[in-house]
């Protein structure tokens, strides 16, 4: 049966009890409507509340909760119960206290979510496997200084990690031991990159979390620093903390309005950068920013020129393809914007140090 999780906007005066006796109406009827209620979050602060429930469908979960209360969900999306939990940590409600009628379970469904990537700087290594070992023992220190601070590992794969916190501040503290275990001297030809953000796990998009998985993945993949985070999770630390500020050199602060012309940035990238006719010019006129002013806030945010941004994020996906190896060389470089396998290899081993036919991992 299908697993959907809603979200309902909690009107002001309601409480965690409130949400409680809902809860346990939709229990008292659920059989009637063929659903089964697993548990639910409720966020008093953000006054929003979350059900997961088993149910044919989502108009028979909409009559339970009619019938029941009439609290109407907001947003419905479906869902996998393994994602669930590795993102909220439960998918049933936590075993209630003996003495209590109701299962009171004032636990926000909020979460920050941190993107970390290990990138190749160079390929220039001479022992591959000696860069793939090193690659190992971070991952190794890596999932323990998430489980350390309580992280949930929603996704891992060789170079990236998907990490949901129900603390910001375990979330920060973590990244910044990730990032101090990097030894640059040992391995100089990678580098870690991380984005961190906040959010509500049911919003108007389909999937679980995809707004804050989308900024925490811009911020990793695009922002100028190796550990990014939005002002609101810098925010939600100092809050967290007693308004003490976060004091680390190595951390980031994207602005607002910074955060949204890099998602901006991100969207539109990921529309025409695989097609040769696209320069820098249709990144001015779809932000719709004077040449001048795109450059400088390129540098300023990202690091780079615009010319060197596309071109690099075209590399990076030609060097994802490769480590596929299912396609030869001109295909790649045609399918990632090069108008030619020469100026592609060109460009790859000004990069990398290497050519692509040369590249095996």
């Amino acid at each position: 049966m299908p697993l959907f999780l809603d979200l309902h906007d909690l009107p002001d005066g309601v409480t965690a009890a409130h949400v409680a006796k809902m809860h346990k109406a939709d229990l008292d009827i659920e059989h009637e409507y063929g659903c089964r209620g697993l548990t639910y979050w409720c966020d008093e602060i953000r006054k929003t509340a979350f059900c997961l429930i088993e149910a044919p469908s989502k108009e028979a979960l909409i009559e339970l909760h009619e019938n029941a209360h009439g609290a109407v969900p907001t947003r419905i999306i479906e869902v996998n119960d393994t994602i669930v939990e590795s993102f909220l940590g439960r998918i049933e409600d936590p075993e209630k206290s003996k003495d209590d009628s109701l299962n009171i379970i004032n636990d926000p469904a909020f979460r920050t979510l941190m993107i970390l990537k290990i990138k190749n700087k160079s390929l220039r290594t001479k022992d591959i496997t000696t860069l793939q070992a090193a690659i190992r023992g971070y991952t190794t220190a890596i999932k323990t200084l998430i489980a350390k601070y309580n992280g949930g590992l929603v996704r891992h794969e060789t170079n990236l990690f998907l990490v949901s916190f129900a603390s910001v501040s375990d979330g920060i503290h973590c990244a910044t031991e990730i990032i101090q275990s990097h030894n640059i001297i040992v391995t100089p030809d990678l580098e870690f990159k991380i984005g961190m953000s906040a959010g509500i796990p049911v919003t108007n998009k389909d999937e679980i979390f995809e707004d804050t998985i989308r900024t925490s993945d811009c911020l990793s993949d695009i922002s100028k620093g190796n550990f990014s985070i939005t002002k609101a999770v810098n925010d939600l630390y100092e809050s967290e903390n007693q308004n003490k500020p976060i004091h680390s050199d190595s951390i980031v602060v994207v602005k607002s309005k910074d955060e949204e012309f890099l998602m901006s940035l991100m969207n539109i990238t990921a529309k025409i950068w695989s097609h040769s006719i696209t320069t820098v010019n249709d990144f001015e006129e779809n932000l719709g920013y004077s040449k001048s002013k795109f450059y400088r806030t390129m540098m300023d945010l990202v690091g780079k020129s615009p010319n060197t941004y596309l071109r690099d994020y075209r590399l990076d996906k030609a060097l994802a393809l490769l480590r596929k190896q299912d396609t030869n060389i001109s295909e790649i470089a045609y399918s990632t914007g090069f108008n030619s396998p020469a100026y592609f290899s060109k460009c790859f081993f000004k990069k990398y140090g290497i050519q692509p036919s040369s590249y095996i991992f």
